[in-house]
């Protein structure tokens, strides 16, 4: 029998427990810390129904280990890579007085120590990994994580290739999960008009100066020919996610304005979904 099973693993700190949470939700067999030793006794377990979705949350070390296993299983594997900024991994250990992993195995002395460690791991394990879905949770809350994971899995069995569009201001830090960034700050600013300074890209004053600015213009016809030819190369390819990351000064009216756009062109052809991190736009 086929299975569905879900490799959750990276940074730890960055969400790997509200994450598997939301799988649960999604109608997961959760286990956390499956010993790596004992992978040779799953497919006794998961011969039953019972367990036809299965999420694994592993640490960075032995992910590896674990996608081998099941590379060489009837099983359809999916992974997902968390991450955050190590300044934010810090305030988050900081917070909760939880011991990192890595020291409480004695493979670190010091916060700092451990998460340099981890990162190296990470970064190791990513450069020969296969298609996975990133998310970057510097600035995400548990309930976006939670809606994330639900629109990437709670689909059809068949892989679909899908985008999110995203804006961000550059003042916030850029978005760590990206796969290609846009910066716009070069298009008209509706910051300097006072009508217009407290409103967003959702509000229809403020997305018609941009989208409507000559400028604009000239740069749309550019960037969609651009992301004709690049979502339709990395379809044929069986890529089945990007982040397109849209970034003003702010995050506030300009790549709001342009994340909207895009997403209202290309819905028609891919599956797409859109957030607006630094506003606190849901993303549909």
């Amino acid at each position: 029998m086929k299975h569905n099973i879900v490799l959750l693993t990276g940074m730890s700190g960055a969400g790997k427990s509200s994450a598997m949470n939301a799988l649960e939700d999604l109608g997961y067999y959760c286990i956390d810390n499956f010993p790596v030793e004992l992978l040779s006794q799953l497919e006794i377990v998961l011969e039953s129904n019972r367990y036809k979705y299965v999420a694994f949350s592993v640490p960075a070390s032995d992910y590896n280990t674990f996608y081998h296993f099941f590379e060489n299983t009837k099983h359809n594997i999916r992974s997902i890579f968390l991450d955050a900024s190590d300044e934010e991994l810090l305030l988050r250990y900081r917070f909760t007085r939880r011991r990192h992993p890595l020291i409480a195995t004695g493979i670190a002395s010091t916060l700092e120590e451990a998460i340099e460690i981890e990162r190296d791991q990470v970064l190791a394990m990513q450069e020969s990994a296969p298609d996975t879905i990133h998310f970057d949770t510097t600035k995400m809350t548990t309930t976006e994580l939670a809606r994330r994971i639900r629109n990437r899995l709670e689909v059809n069995e068949s892989a679909e290739f899908t985008i999110t569009f995203q804006s961000f201001g550059f003042k916030h830090g850029m978005p760590m999960d990206a796969d290609i960034v846009m910066d716009v700050r070069f298009l008209p600013n509706p910051f300097y008009d006072p009508t217009l300074r407290d409103l967003t890209g959702n509000n229809k004053e403020v997305y018609d100066f941009v989208i409507n600015a000559r400028e604009t213009q000239t740069f749309l016809g550019y960037l969609k020919s651009t992301m004709d030819y690049v979502f339709d190369s990395y379809n044929k390819q069986h890529k089945s996610h990007m982040i397109v990351a849209i970034g003003c000064t702010g995050g506030q009216h300009r790549s709001v304005s342009v994340c909207n756009w895009l997403y209202d062109h290309y819905k028609k052809n891919y599956r797409c979904f859109k957030s607006h991190r630094d506003i606190g736009g849901e993303e549909e």
